[in-house]
């Protein structure tokens, strides 16, 4: 599990102290710094999560055919145990129960349980999760719940004051104090798109979920992970920031999933060689490297050689904001780019097309649910596919009775030829009555009738 929070020196001035709501004061009258007034607001918002997942346990002896049969063991006997694993929550609807956590503390678990800090606990729903942003939804039914207000965490500065709230090591609510170290911290190969948070937060195992909060008690971030060569905390912690909290929040509430399109684009990092070989007295954004045919880039009239500095309302400066962006872009978005090109400044917009190099049957057709679609023999990315191969089937699901299985490589929908899935959802829209999938599986062609 990957762990979090934040922790900082008690050193608060009275400013910053009374901006946060604090007024205490001792026998001679001086005001004391305190952030207990607005802890008072926050901790409610705050929860405690329990995974329950069963394992196999596998003992290397017996996975030895030898081994086995020197012992005269008949088979591989197979042995289960119960897991359990902690972290934490943020509330973040309190009408309809919504809480924000990590992807990795509810992976795999078969059972999630919710403390609140008043004491309440419930089993929670999970309503869907985002590896690649390392988020998940859950929801409870539970009433008199406090929710968290989100900050704009574009308006987090270095140094600015941060308080980290969690349940570090099974322990109730814990309050850690910092400040935010850096902004836009990615490479680190902890997450699939990583715009984090640094803060010298004092993070341990299970504040994985947790609240980084400012001094008005606004979540700007979702405590995630540390950097820990030794083992333990060395005050180098990182958050999810509060924007990107919301917005893959309100994909995984309204799909349960985060519906990446794709705009079509390949691109790197500007730099003092790059700017020299394209001509251009700039040292900011990213320069186009590729773009694919047929694609929304293509169709918005960008172009390879062209210089993107601007995606939306941010300012792309380097790599890490145009992936960041990315992160956030999802089907039917309408995204403003502006670009240059000869010198001079473009601007175009495109509408984010859906990604269809992966997904699950179910987006195109319910008698397909329960399977894992990609394109096969291609290209990642390109639509040089030659066929649409089923990576996963669950047992006993739709597409597991229609006749599926895993390895099967589908080449035609209804005698018409399917290259990529692109063209499988196309055919599906000319006739999904029946449909006859034809199968190439071990070797051999078959049919496969979806009714």
């Amino acid at each position: 599990m990957k762990s979090i929070v934040a922790c900082w020196l008690l050193g608060l001035t009275a400013t910053g102290a009374m901006a946060a709501g604090s007024t205490n004061t001792v026998s001679g009258g001086y005001p004391v710094p305190s952030l207990a007034p607005m802890l008072e607001q926050v901790t409610p918002s705050i929860v405690n999560i329990a995974t329950y997942a069963t394992i196999e346990v596998r003992n290397p002896l017996l996975e030895d055919p030898y081994f086995r049969r020197f012992f005269n063991i008949p088979d591989k006997r197979r042995r289960y145990r119960r897991a359990q694993a902690a972290g934490s929550g943020v509330i973040v609807d309190s009408k309809k129960g919504y809480i924000v956590t990590n992807h990795h503390v509810i992976n795999r678990a078969d059972e999630i349980s919710v403390t609140l800090a008043d004491g309440r606990s419930v089993t929670a729903k999970l309503i869907g999760s985002d590896n690649k942003v390392d988020l998940a939804v859950l929801q409870v039914d539970m009433k008199d719940l406090v929710a968290i207000e989100l900050a704009d965490s574009t308006a987090t500065r270095v140094g600015d004051f941060v308080v980290a709230i969690g349940n570090p090591f099974g322990l109730d609510q814990t309050v850690t104090s910092g400040i935010v170290s850096a902004l836009g911290r990615s490479g680190l190969g902890i997450e699939g798109y990583e715009d984090f948070i640094q803060t010298d937060a004092s993070i341990n195992p299970g504040n994985s979920g947790g609240a980084l909060v400012d001094l008005h008690g606004r979540l700007i971030g979702i405590n995630t992970a540390i950097i820990a060569p030794s083992g333990g905390n060395v005050g180098i912690g990182f958050a999810i920031p509060s924007n990107m909290v919301g917005a893959i929040m309100e994909e995984l509430i309204e799909h349960g999933e985060v519906r990446r399109g794709n705009v079509g684009l390949n691109v790197q990092g500007l730099d003092v060689e790059l700017a020299q070989a394209f001509g251009v007295n700039q040292n900011r954004g990213v320069v186009v490297v590729e773009v694919d045919e047929g694609g929304a880039a293509e169709q918005a009239g960008i172009m390879a050689g062209d210089i993107i500095i601007k995606i939306g309302d941010r300012i792309i400066n380097k790599l890490v904001d145009y992936h960041s962006q990315m992160a956030v872009v999802v089907v039917g978005d309408n995204l403003r780019f502006r670009y240059v090109r000869n010198g001079k400044t473009r601007n175009s917009s495109l509408q984010i097309q859906e990604e269809l190099n992966r997904l699950p049957g179910e987006r195109l057709d319910i008698r397909l649910a329960g399977c894992i679609l990609q394109n096969f023999g291609g290209d990642e990315g390109r639509s040089n596919a030659l066929g649409t191969l089923v990576t996963e089937v669950e047992q006993g699901s739709v597409a597991w009775k229609q006749g599926l299985r895993t390895g099967d490589i589908i080449v035609e929908v209804n005698r018409r030829s399917v290259g990529d899935l692109r063209a499988f959802k196309q055919n599906l829209k000319l006739n999904s009555r029946e449909i006859l999938l034809r199968v190439y599986r071990n070797g051999r062609y078959g049919s496969v009738w979806l009714r």
